[in-house]
């Protein structure tokens, strides 16, 4: 497909996306619409608007490429998935029930509660360098897409590339903020959706099968095993592996995430934000289904046409945009950019928040909204979009694997000390953290963790961690607040 239609179909949809935000924000952007949407938003377009987030560009062509990967992975991915669903529902039952009794702008302002203002700062700076990380790796993922497809025939430069997808971002939602992206990435979530059905249909059609025959090819290609019970030691696929993951990435990286949860604390009260919850687990589980099935039809069409690539993220790029035709080209490029730019913009501000709200103290000003502090906000919004521009650039220079691995990883190093944290707050009542050493324990956590990930198979007989190392991390991090705490004069009750 030639690069200037698919530029002119990008331009055109930011275009709309920037009349949203226009709209939304003329009559308020001060920082309450910025930062929790007046708490006046919808529950069914919040939870719409979460599938776009929750899956990004990552699972749009990362989880597709995994099907067929030289590791083995074929529908292994969906015992995490399985685990993802159990954590939506620990956090809709135990962590939203907290942050609304509380009233809670930053859902970190718990810890400061409950622990401390070094605790609270720590849990608020790994939120801020997790998601940085996080969200780079996402927009990394599309912006190297569009670099192939479109920006190398211009000549223009990786760098160049990656400044404008975040300019264009930063344009609209600088000013109303939560507000602008529940609509936005309610808009963008059906892109996202559309997209994958459509793609299964154009496929079907090139390898001429029926929905019907379809799924029945797929059950029976060498891609259809989902749960693994094999080589517990040895194995990353066996499904205790992949479902306690799953379980705990999504406690740390939604439950225990300024992102996800900014966008339920813009709701009225805690009834419409557990309807949220619940309704987006069950599309979550399915629409996933559907990726993975994707992956297979992918590779089943590669191998009819003798297509191969370099690496598993291509896969699906290449053949939706040089094989299929110009509307499946398109429908995936315009699923890819809904599903990647609404991770990013949802982070942006989730982003801004944290660091206005725990290291600015928003929150405990008179004059939040006013000029001068409406200013401050827009400073820290273009400062964390150089911040993710500065990280997209290093991470192109060093990456060597699947995007999907990656970020995952990362999420098992940073995000399990908050699981630390917030456990120590939440059951052990009679006991006060040293609040000045938790820094330096939330370190050491990760640190000891990585040793335990390189070195596994020696010390523990050939056991390879997966995503489940987020346990032990976060077990580490417990273990070490308990050890170092003392007992409290007088209980102090937080929940």
């Amino acid at each position: 497909m030639a690069p200037g239609i698919l530029l002119t179909f990008i331009i055109g949809y930011f275009l709309v996306l920037l009349v949203i935000s226009y709209l939304t924000s003329k009559n308020s952007a001060n920082n309450d619409t910025f930062f929790v949407a007046n708490r006046n938003s919808k529950w069914y377009l919040v939870a719409f608007g979460m599938i776009g987030t929750a899956l990004s560009g990552v699972t749009f062509i990362s989880v597709p490429g995994k099907v067929g990967a030289p590791s083995g992975d074929q529908f292994a991915y969906f015992q995490f998935v399985l685990g993802n669903a159990a954590g939506f529902i620990i956090i809709a039952t135990v962590l939203l029930p907290l942050y609304y009794r509380m009233k809670l702008t930053s859902i970190y302002s718990y810890i400061e509660h409950a622990l401390g203002t070094w605790s609270y700062k720590t849990a608020a700076g790994i939120f801020l360098i997790s998601r940085t990380i996080g969200s780079s790796f996402r927009l990394y993922l599309v912006v190297i897409v569009l670099q192939r497809f479109i920006f190398d025939s211009y000549g223009v430069p990786f760098a160049v590339t990656v400044l404008i997808s975040l300019v264009l971002i930063w344009s609209y939602t600088f000013k109303g903020g939560l507000k602008t992206i529940i609509i936005t990435d309610s808009l963008q979530t059906f892109f996202l959706v559309a997209s994958v059905f459509l793609s299964i249909y154009f496929i079907c059609r090139s390898l001429n099968y029926n929905v019907f025959e379809a799924a029945e090819a797929i059950k029976n290609s060498s891609y259809s095993k989902v749960f693994f019970f094999e080589d517990f030691m040895t194995s990353k696929f066996h499904i205790s592996k992949q479902f306690l993951g799953g379980l705990f990435i999504t406690v740390g990286m939604t439950g225990l995430d300024q992102d996800l949860m900014q966008k339920n604390l813009s709701l009225k009260n805690i009834k419409e934000a557990q309807k949220n919850m619940f309704s987006f687990t069950a599309v979550f589980v399915v629409i996933n289904i559907f990726f993975l099935s994707v992956g297979a039809l992918l590779y089943m069409y590669a191998a009819k046409n003798g297509i191969k690539v370099e690496k598993t993220d291509y896969l699906y790029p290449t053949i939706a945009l040089q094989y299929l035709g110009v509307i499946p080209a398109m429908v995936f490029m315009l699923g890819l950019t809904a599903a990647t730019f609404a991770t990013t913009d949802s982070a942006l501000t989730a982003l801004t928040t944290s660091f206005c709200v725990d290291f600015l103290g928003f929150n405990k000003r008179d004059d939040v909204n006013s000029k001068k502090n409406v200013n401050t906000r827009h400073y820290v919004h273009i400062a964390f979009s150089g911040l993710m521009f500065i990280t997209i650039i290093i991470f192109n220079a060093i990456n060597n694997d699947a995007v999907v691995g990656a970020i995952f990883k990362v999420a098992s190093y940073t995000y399990g000390p908050l699981l630390g944290l917030y456990s120590f707050g939440l059951f052990v009542k009679n006991r006060q953290v040293a609040d000045k050493l938790v820094p330096f324990i939330c370190l050491i956590s990760p640190a000891v963790c990585f040793f335990l990930s390189t070195e596994s198979k020696t010390l523990l007989n050939g056991y390879v961690f997966d995503n489940e190392l987020i346990i032990v991390n976060g077990l580490i991090t417990f273990l070490g607040l308990l050890a170092t705490s003392s007992r409290k004069k007088t209980a102090v009750a937080i929940v």
